[in-house]
């Protein structure tokens, strides 16, 4: 893994050939901040979300002797080149100047001398691009501490090895990473060195900070932005179950009310109950049968089917059939004879005038044979 550093140059002069030469502090000792996508890409350790990573470097991972062996001979480019770094496949095509062989320590930091040949290169260090970042590659232990100085770390390097040095705006390592002392007088047109920082808005204020720390604002305010989101997600869909809810429990409301409404008080159970009955009774005096078990409509098509036969009703509606059995006991009632109460009397009463007239008539023929014969003494 690669990863990147800043420092500034210091001492720098130009030579007859036009490049620019001078020495650079290129690492140190402490602590420098990262965000988490660079510490922890795949958040295996579960800082890739942290906007800052503090990351320590001691001095076993920057003075380490294969660490400043390292720092020397190391190709510069304009801007890192991504990847692996730089390899003989794009030396040619990225580099733009190199460190010299003199690696010292100096104090908690490494110092360098260095070359800047290209034409172009060096109109972006002139025009303000003039601090360096070092491409390096060191293992992570990602074990939180405190520093000797009493800083609180989230992991710690071990020895670093350099691959690249990149010419960048902004430098990692803050204010005392500033601009060396000498500077080489611009050329005629060319535009003085000042400090440049980048302007970001924050809730509508202007804030100027660096690159690394305008990523870190950049990288807050989309989780703000996407955290505001949820919430607002959350809160629509809580707001959807609720009305979900709602509407379940008003049509239960209503079911509720529905069967209230479609139970039968004691005075609708008796007047369906006469109702009823008067409806079997007109059917029998029409066509006495056995009615049970069917419906109003049932009881009407079967009277008037018996009476009148099946063409009667065949593709009739409900309500034809209804209107002709409603004639048919109009009829039945305008003729007394079609009363069943009526002949059943009538059966009786006939039975029972039958019966006397039987008696007198065998009463008659026994007198008639007993007529001749002598009164008995």
């Amino acid at each position: 893994m690669i990863f990147t550093d800043s420092v500034t140059v210091s001492g720098v002069r130009r030579t007859a050939d036009g490049y620019l030469v001078g020495e650079a502090r290129v690492a140190r000792t402490g602590i420098q901040d990262y965000l988490g996508t660079e510490i922890d890409p795949e958040n295996e350790h579960g800082l890739r979300d942290k906007p800052i990573v503090r990351v320590y470097r001691p001095e076993s991972a920057v003075f380490h002797q294969d660490a400043m062996q390292s720092y020397a001979y190391r190709p510069m480019t304009n801007g890192h080149p991504g990847g692996d770094g730089v390899n003989s496949k794009n030396w040619k095509d990225v580099a733009i100047g190199q460190t010299g062989g003199e690696v010292v320590r100096d104090g908690q930091f490494v110092k360098v001398p260095l070359v800047l040949m290209d034409a172009k290169a060096i109109e972006d260090w002139e025009a303000g691009k003039r601090e360096l970042s070092m491409g390096y590659g060191a293992e992570v232990v990602f074990q939180d501490g405190v520093s000797p100085e009493g800083e609180p770390f989230d992991c710690y390097l071990g020895p670093m090895k350099m691959n690249h040095m990149s010419l960048e705006h902004r430098a990692r390592g803050g204010d005392q990473l500033r601009f060396g002392d000498n500077t080489p007088t611009p050329p005629q047109g060319g535009h003085q060195m000042a400090d440049t920082l980048r302007t970001v808005i924050v809730d509508g204020l202007s804030v100027q900070t660096t690159d690394q720390g305008a990523q870190a604002i950049d990288k807050l305010t989309k989780q703000l932005a996407d955290a505001g989101v949820n919430i607002k997600t959350l809160t629509d869909a809580h707001a959807a179950a609720l009305a979900l809810k709602d509407a379940d429990l008003a049509k239960k409301d209503a079911e509720i009310d529905s069967l209230k409404a479609k139970q039968l008080s004691d005075a609708d159970i008796d007047a369906r109950v006469t109702a009823r009955a008067d409806l079997i009774s007109k059917a029998k005096s029409i066509a006495d049968a056995d009615y049970t078990g069917k419906t109003d409509a049932d009881i009407r098509k079967a009277v008037v089917i018996a009476k009148l036969g099946d063409a009667a009703v065949a593709g009739k509606a409900d309500a034809y059939i209804d209107a002709r059995f409603e004639i048919l006991v109009e009829d039945a009632a305008k003729n007394p004879a079609n009363d069943p109460f009526r002949q059943h009397m009538i059966q009786q009463d006939g039975k029972t005038v039958g019966d006397e007239s039987e008696k007198a008539r065998l009463q008659m023929i026994a007198d008639m044979q007993t007529a001749h014969l002598p009164a008995q003494a």
